[in-house]
């Protein structure tokens, strides 16, 4: 980790620079240093170039007090990240607010969201992440990050070399009632459109009472196409069914077979992946966490090949909004 910015990204139109954050993971935070900063959809646009420079190098920057509106994160967002994309293969609820703008995860505020990539776990991915605080939490709600390059030099050799020969198996059972349906995670009632989806990403499917289940293997780790750098980038641990409180997962195993799980998580040649090996997984995550308190208008943009993200339990009214851009993926390759 360096310990400063270089100069060139030290001022930005009107914006201080400077580093936040652990040996692990850094963010670049730029605010700003005077009344006639220009607006914020223009300074992105003349510096993108910049931005674009460190969100390579630190996977993440944070713009104090900037964006506090759907319709302003939605333009802000295209401006650097290009045409925005929509939410689809969904395994949490969100909402959509503005063009392609939505709700951050639609959890309980006393529930914590693991770190993860966004949408690892799918054929496409979005390169980038534009979160945009609309109300900060009374208490708590920050949304913790965690460098996967730093993450993967602290997980043992013989794991990593396990996940980045076998890749990830990751099974769903869609069914009313137990998290989300088919229907909300291919944003269609039609099983033709998700019959396509599914054989266009790779996907197997089968039609079952229930609703339908589904399986397919993605690779475990990424390399970023800038740095030339390997990280970790895949959800095994928040498919894996370690992730549940014990109690539900005993209960779910009571009431379904292996292959009816909601979700779950192998190697990508079918075989278990521990708890130990998940519980380690877990325990790097933690180790390299950086996480800052929201202010009303923050603007943090992230790239997701390089860094994770949560969300930290929280009190009194909270909503933060995300947009995604620069379609990821497509490749087998791991």
């Amino acid at each position: 980790m360096v310990d400063e910015l270089p100069e060139r990204l030290a001022a930005l139109g009107g914006r201080r620079g400077r580093l936040e954050g652990t040996a692990h993971t850094q963010v670049v935070v730029y605010e700003s240093d005077g009344d006639d900063t220009p607006d914020v959809a223009r300074w992105a646009t003349e510096q993108r170039a910049h931005l674009m420079e460190a969100l390579g190098t630190h996977g993440a920057v944070l713009v104090r007090g900037v964006v506090d509106n759907a319709a302003l994160l939605n333009y802000v967002a295209a401006r650097i990240g290009g045409e925005l994309l929509s939410y689809t293969e969904r395994s949490t609820p969100r909402s959509k607010v503005d063009g392609n703008v939505y709700t951050s995860t639609e959890y309980p505020a006393n529930q914590t969201i693991v770190q993860h990539n966004e949408s690892a776990y799918s054929h496409s991915y979005p390169r980038w992440l534009f979160f945009a605080s609309v109300v900060a939490a009374e208490t708590g709600g920050e949304t913790p990050l965690a460098d996967t390059r730093a993450l993967l030099e602290r997980l043992p050799a013989d794991l990593v070399a396990r996940f980045r020969d076998k890749g990830v198996l990751y099974t769903r059972a869609y069914r009313e009632g137990m998290g989300l349906t088919w229907q909300e995670s291919y944003q269609t009632e039609d099983r033709a459109d998700v019959e396509r989806y599914c054989k266009q990403h790779g996907i197997e499917l089968t039609w079952t009472e229930d609703g339908l289940r589904t399986r397919h293997r993605r690779p475990a780790l990424v390399t970023d196409p800038v740095s030339g750098r390997e990280s970790w980038f895949n959800q095994s641990h928040l498919f894996h069914t370690s992730n549940l409180p014990p109690a539900t997962r005993e209960a779910l195993a009571e009431m379904f077979d292996e292959e009816d799980m909601p979700r779950a998580a192998y190697y990508g040649d079918g075989t278990p992946i521990t708890d130990e090996e998940m519980d380690t997984v877990r325990d790097a995550f933690e180790e390299c966490i950086y996480a800052f308190p929201w202010v009303r208008g923050d603007l943090l943009i992230v790239n997701n090949l390089l860094v994770s993200h949560g969300r930290r339990p929280y009190t009194g009214e909270r909503q933060t909004l995300v947009a995604m851009a620069g379609a990821g993926g497509g490749s087998d390759e791991h």
